[in-house]
């Protein structure tokens, strides 16, 4: 069974996402690049210059990698080894997603967090990043130009380049939480940001944790004490990958010891147990889904695993576009945040705007017709049209009266309605009337000489 992802999606990721997705161009980037994106080349370039690391070379990673694809419920990825000496991996891909270690990782981290690491990656698949994560590498080193053209350049604004950018440090969040489930606990995703911090294997000292997770706390404060220095902290990491590793090794902390990671983790290790009252962490609120499309918010509701009911209103309300979402229930509760846990087979109503049509309100009005018009509506119209128009509604007993008010045979009133009254009244448009009221329909005639 899948694992929900949103147990360990982290907020900033959502926000961030959805901030990324309403910014102007960046569905048409990824119209352009999904035409011209070859997932084949990847593999071909791995396999001619990294090494593949498999049952058969460098074995003991490949078996690193198993439980951690069990336990997040994602096929095992190809893992390549890259030559390089700077610390690093990172997943690319799409449909058939890899990643690529670096051999400065292995040089720099203890092989005991080594897992932490490839769980991470993981954490993006199962996180669905990796095509976007993908695209926005391109973007950093240059290369989606050439992908996609030098015409391309007008969509990369600097908006977009920049909320590219966010979203991508945001998601690191979402995979180090991953990766904290896997281990059961953030002392090696903090570990492992303390060693690509500076901290080297090779370094014969014994690494002091709560130094480091206090400094940690003091940079957080800094930042958070000024305007000033949260400004000073969007220009220098504007247009970086990766959120610097000690806000990476204070928001694990800060998310283990909350009650939330509590949950996630009772989730986590009893999902695959289908006798196990889950639970999941809703990413919306109560308010989230108001006058969205009701059929694209049920589909979305059901893939998070609730089981979704729905509560029509047809009463006429000319705020409301037609079949729109006006309230979610969860359990029959209408008041809930982003973050609130509920049991995956929740029950949730969805009530939602929709007009009864033609044929339903009909059934409810037996021998009767609907106007469709108002009678002010048929002033100044030809006589013989207004009287087939009525008749195609349904009326049966309509009747003309000629007005002999016109003298001139070329004015252009002549056989024109000058008023239509039902049963010697006017009406509005949607009036229901019975099949034999009366409806005269008066035009302007000759006079007669």
């Amino acid at each position: 069974m899948p694992i929900n992802k949103n147990v360990f999606l982290h907020e900033a990721d959502k926000a961030a996402l959805d901030a990324l997705k309403s910014i102007p161009g960046f569905t048409q980037l990824v119209k352009s690049y999904m035409k011209s994106f070859n997932e084949k080349l990847f593999y071909i370039l791995n396999m001619s210059t990294n090494i593949h690391i498999n049952e058969n070379q460098l074995k003991k990673y490949h078996d690193m990698l198993i439980p951690i694809c069990e336990k997040l419920s994602i096929d095992v990825p190809d893992l390549f080894l890259q030559l390089s000496p700077y610390p690093n991996a990172y997943t690319s891909g799409d449909s058939k997603p890899f990643i690529v270690i670096t051999s400065g990782l292995i040089e720099s981290l203890p092989e005991r967090l080594i897992p932490t690491v490839l769980a991470h990656e993981c954490g993006h698949i199962a996180c669905q990043h990796v095509l976007y994560r993908t695209m926005g590498q391109m973007i950093l080193n240059g290369a989606i130009a050439s992908l996609l053209g030098q015409g391309v350049a007008t969509l990369l604004t600097y908006p977009l380049r920049a909320a590219f950018y966010y979203w991508m440090r945001c998601s690191e969040f979402s995979a180090d939480r991953a990766a904290i489930l896997c281990d059961g606990s953030s002392d090696n995703m903090i570990e492992v940001c303390a060693r690509l911090a500076g901290f080297s294997k090779n370094i014969n000292e014994e690494i002091n944790m709560d130094a480091f997770m206090k400094q940690a706390k003091e940079y957080r404060d800094s930042i958070n004490e000024s305007s000033t220095n949260k400004t000073m902290e969007y220009m220098t990491f504007a247009f970086s990958t990766h959120p610097i590793n000690a806000v990476r090794a204070y928001e694990a902390k800060d998310w283990c010891d909350s009650e939330n990671f509590l949950k996630a983790k009772t989730y986590f290790d009893n999902y695959r147990n289908s006798d196990y009252y889950k639970e999941m962490q809703i990413n919306f609120n109560d308010r989230t889904f108001i006058a969205k499309d009701y059929k694209e918010v049920k589909k979305k509701l059901e893939d998070m695993g609730f089981n979704v009911s729905l509560n029509r209103l047809s009463n006429k309300n000319i705020l409301l576009k037609n079949d729109t979402v006006t309230k979610v229930s969860i359990n029959g509760d209408s008041r809930f945040n982003e973050g609130d846990f509920y049991p995956i087979n929740s029950e949730v109503e969805i009530e939602y705007y929709s007009p009864l049509n033609k044929k339903e309100l009909q059934s409810l009005h037996p021998g009767q017709i609907m106007l469709e018009n108002s009678s002010s509506y048929y002033i100044g119209k030809n006589y013989k049209e207004v009287e087939m128009e009525l008749f195609e509604m349904g009326a049966v007993n309509t009747k003309t009266v000629m007005l002999k008010d016109i003298k001139n045979k070329n004015d252009r009133r002549l056989n024109n309605v000058s008023r239509v009254l039902v049963n010697d009244k006017r009406f509005n448009k949607g009036d229901w009337i019975d099949l034999m009221d009366e409806i005269t329909i008066y035009y302007h005639g000759l006079l007669e000489e």
